[in-house]
C-alpha cells in the first residue's frame, strides 16, 4: 500500500506539474515575443523552466547582482555600509533617477547604504552607475557572481552604456535558470554577514518599481522580496525587456524563487505586466496547494 500510494502521489505531482507548464505556455503566446520563466521551490527543491537557457536581456534586474557584489566587497572590509560616496554633477545624464530629481545639481555625498537603497528599491540609474564605479567597473560584477557558481549570466555594460544604442543592453543577459540559482544562492543566511544579507533582503522587500508584475495577483499581504527591469521600446514598436525575478514567500512560511522575463515583443505594458503577474500567481498556486 505505501508504494501504490506513493506511486499515485507521483502521478499527481507529474499531473500538476504539467498544468501548470501549460498554463505558462498558454500565456506566453499573448507577448507575441519570447518568454522566460524559472521557478524553483526553495524548500522543496521543485523546478519548472520554461525557455530557461535563452540568452535574454536583463536591464535593471543586473541590479540585484551589482548589490551583491557591493555587501560582498562591504564584508571583505573594502567598504563600509555608511561610507560616503561623492556624486558630481557628471555622473548624471537624462535618465530615470529619483536620486537626481531630489540633488539636481550635484556635488553632493550620499552613503553606500543609501545607493544601495535608490538603486534596488527604486531602480535608479545614477545610484547603480556610482555604485558600478565605485566598484572599479562592471567586470568586478561579472567576475564576482561567476566565482559563486553563476556562470549563465553576463555583465557588459554600465546603464549608460546601455542607453547610448539598443543593441548594447542585450550584452547584459542572463538565462532565467541562472538568475533562481541566483536568488537560491543569495537567500541563505551564511551567503553574507548577517548585516549585509538584512540589509539586501531589506531593500529587495522594500521594492517599489513593477507592482503589477510578480506582486500583481497574489494574495494582499504577501511579502516578496524582487526586482525589476524594463527597457524601453523601440521604432519598430519592439520593447526589448519587461523583466522580474524575486522570491515569494508563501503561507506555510516557505518561499519560491520565480524568475520571468518577457523580452522582444510588441504588445503594451499592460499585457506584459499581466503575462508576469498570471504566470506568478499560477506558480504561488500551484505552490500552495
Amino acid at each position: 500500500m505505501v508504494l501504490s500510494f506513493a506511486f499515485w502521489v507521483g502521478i499527481a505531482a507529474n499531473a500538476q506539474t504539467n498544468d501548470l507548464r501549460s498554463k505558462i505556455i498558454e500565456i506566453a503566446k499573448e507577448s507575441k515575443g519570447t518568454v522566460g520563466v524559472s521557478i524553483l521551490n526553495l524548500d522543496t527543491r521543485d523546478t519548472l523552466t520554461y525557455s530557461g537557457h535563452l540568452h535574454l536581456p536583463m536591464q535593471s534586474v543586473m541590479k540585484f547582482s551589482i548589490a551583491i557584489t557591493v555587501l560582498h566587497e562591504i564584508d571583505k572590509g573594502n567598504f563600509k555600509l555608511d561610507q560616503l560616496i561623492h556624486i558630481d554633477k557628471s555622473d548624471y545624464w537624462d535618465t530615470y533617477s529619483p536620486l537626481k530629481d531630489k540633488h539636481p545639481d550635484g556635488n553632493f555625498n550620499s552613503p553606500i547604504r543609501e545607493l544601495l537603497s535608490y538603486m534596488v528599491s527604486l531602480s535608479d540609474n545614477v545610484a547603480c552607475d556610482v555604485l558600478i564605479k565605485t566598484l572599479g567597473g562592471i567586470d568586478k560584477v561579472d567576475t564576482y557572481i561567476h566565482s559563486i557558481g553563476v556562470q549563465n549570466v553576463t555583465f557588459k555594460a554600465t546603464e549608460f552604456q546601455m542607453a547610448q544604442a539598443w543593441g548594447v543592453q542585450y550584452t547584459n543577459w542572463a538565462e532565467v535558470t541562472g538568475l533562481t540559482y541566483l536568488l537560491d544562492v543569495a537567500f541563505k543566511p551564511s551567503f553574507l554577514s548577517p548585516a549585509s544579507h538584512a540589509y539586501l533582503w531589506k531593500i529587495m522587500r522594500e521594492t517599489s518599481t513593477g507592482p503589477k508584475q510578480i506582486k500583481g495577483l497574489l494574495p494582499p499581504g504577501t511579502v516578496v522580496y524582487h526586482k525589476t527591469g524594463r527597457s524601453g521600446t523601440n521604432e519598430q514598436g519592439i520593447t526589448a525587456a519587461t523583466n522580474d525575478i524575486g522570491i515569494i514567500t508563501l503561507p506555510n512560511g516557505k518561499h519560491l524563487a520565480i524568475a520571468i522575463f518577457v523580452s522582444d515583443t510588441p504588445v503594451d505594458m499592460t499585457a506584459r505586466e499581466s503575462i508576469i503577474s498570471r504566470i506568478a500567481k499560477a506558480a504561488y498556486d500551484e505552490a500552495v496547494r
